[in-house]
């Protein structure tokens, strides 16, 4: 049986010049070991929910499949923390193909920090989609309303998977890029189409997210948080929309800013 996503710990609390013993709330931790094939191929420190979904996102962002049904067989052994994976047609690729940064040919652009299975999976976005600034800071005001878990214990990363107007899945995780396999594997079991679809996200725009959007193949990331600057170059050069800061009646959008629309009325500054 697996753990709860949180669990308690005895503390003593130092306040107001006092001292209190109470129980505090603590995200759990979770090594999930993915077995491919019967080799042993990563092993992934999660959380303790929707495993199964994390581990058809997870491949699926490596490029191992790029569809569920590729999956043959996928088994998850809780109490032993294994996830045995086992695909229609075993690939010959070596381990190092996930492992060894590629650079890429293009001169000066910032692909060439990708790793290789970047490489093949990275899509670039063409959505036509448009959200109004208004919508943006709705869905993130229901991301940081569904999440218990985070209120809690201050301690995980919550991804929204959405359209304009609602959120569609909402997956917890201690990684944030496990957040993102979560909704990738949710996506991928549910045939769910994306490109017209936004990621909504609590934490930073790390280049390692965005790169995770560019493989679930969404074109709009939104999050409360900051971006890197290769994050943001990365989406530049992958056509993906970041608008970051949302908090609030603001928000900063950084890149291909012509999908975040104003609303009929909405004064512009």
């Amino acid at each position: 049986m697996l753990p709860h996503i949180t669990t308690t710990w005895a503390i003593r609390k130092y306040a107001d010049g006092e001292i209190h013993e109470r129980e505090d709330d603590i995200a759990a931790e979770y090594p999930l070991t993915l077995e491919l094939d019967g080799k042993e191929f990563a092993t992934i420190v999660c959380s303790p929910t929707d495993l199964t979904e994390l581990a058809v996102g997870f491949l699926a962002s490596e490029g191992v499949i790029r569809e569920a049904k590729e999956l043959k067989e996928l088994r998850i052994d809780e109490e032993r923390g294994y996830a045995y994976a086992e695909l229609h047609r075993p690939q010959s690729t070596g381990k190092d193909d996930y492992a060894k940064r590629f650079i890429g040919s293009c001169c000066g652009k910032s692909r060439q920090f990708y790793f290789r299975s970047d490489a093949r999976t990275a899509r670039t976005s063409t959505t036509r989609m448009t959200v109004t600034p208004g919508q943006c800071m709705a869905l993130m005001r229901l991301l940081q309303h569904s999440s218990a878990d985070f209120r809690m214990t201050g301690g995980v990363h919550n991804a929204a998977l959405c359209t304009a107007d609602a959120l569609i899945a909402v997956r917890t995780d201690i990684g944030r890029h496990n957040a993102l396999d979560k909704l990738f594997g949710y996506a991928l079991q549910e045939r769910l189409p994306v490109a017209d679809k936004i990621i909504a996200f609590s934490g930073r725009l790390s280049s390692e997210v965005v790169l995770k959007a560019a493989k679930i193949g969404v074109g709009i990331l939104l999050s409360k948080s900051a971006p890197t600057d290769l994050a943001l170059k990365l989406a530049n050069d992958l056509g993906i929309t970041c608008a970051g800061f949302i908090r609030g009646h603001e928000m900063n959008v950084y890149t291909h800013g012509h999908r975040i629309a104003e609303e009929d009325g909405e004064p512009s500054h």
